[in-house]
């Protein structure tokens, strides 16, 4: 009897049979990839998605979230711009580059979008923003597109691969510490993947 509903209640672990961890960031010549055929495809909005996705560094919730006022002045997509996140509560800054400022700004013509509204609104909810979940879909499009195991990557890739990209050129774990908006240093070094191998190659590299 007992053995009945003790097996009755067993569930199964949400995980199981899934790949589950930190998700991988995006190699320069994936970024070219997906970023060459959104191109192609003429996709004004996931270009500009993927663009602010790639400079922003930001979480999938601020990223869907940002107005139009929030990265563009009079008309004028900014070559910065400063959001409160909402995980922590903390302000963080991020870069905008010269070929996301055009996307954006065609993206932004195209859909003659105001100072209020989100710079990616719902195609299902009328004033709502692109939901997390179909962000989500999207970058899993984009992986797959080129060729990219999906299972590896998500939302959280787009935040890390510049990140990574910096930290790989400039081994400043402070500099990426501030544009990723942690408040721990430690946070950014698991966030990275900073292991021993690393940490040794910086050492050989500083004189005393």
């Amino acid at each position: 009897m007992n053995r009945s509903i003790n097996h009755q209640n067993h569930t199964e672990p949400w995980n199981k049979g899934k790949l589950v961890g930190q998700k991988r960031p995006l190699k320069l010549n994936e970024i070219w990839a997906i970023r060459i055929r959104l191109q192609i495809n003429n996709d004004l909005r996931e270009l500009a998605l993927f663009n602010l996705a790639i400079d922003s560094k930001l979480r999938g919730c601020d990223l869907v979230s940002l107005r139009v006022r929030d990265i563009a002045r009079g008309g004028d997509v900014a070559t910065r711009a400063i959001i409160t996140q909402h995980k922590t509560g903390n302000p963080v800054q991020f870069e905008i580059t010269e070929q996301t400022r055009e996307s954006l700004t065609e993206w932004i013509a195209a859909r003659q979008l105001s100072p209020t509204d989100y710079i990616f609104p719902s195609r299902k909810v009328a004033g709502a923003h692109l939901s997390t979940r179909q962000y989500a879909r999207i970058v899993n499009g984009w992986v797959k597109d080129i060729g990219l195991d999906s299972c590896l990557y998500g939302t959280h890739s787009m935040r890390r691969t510049k990140a990574s990209l910096i930290y790989k050129r400039t081994k400043n774990i402070r500099a990426v510490q501030l544009l990723l908006g942690h408040s721990k240093l430690e946070s950014t070094v698991r966030y990275l993947g900073i292991d021993v191998d690393d940490a040794l190659e910086l050492a050989e590299h500083t004189e005393v």
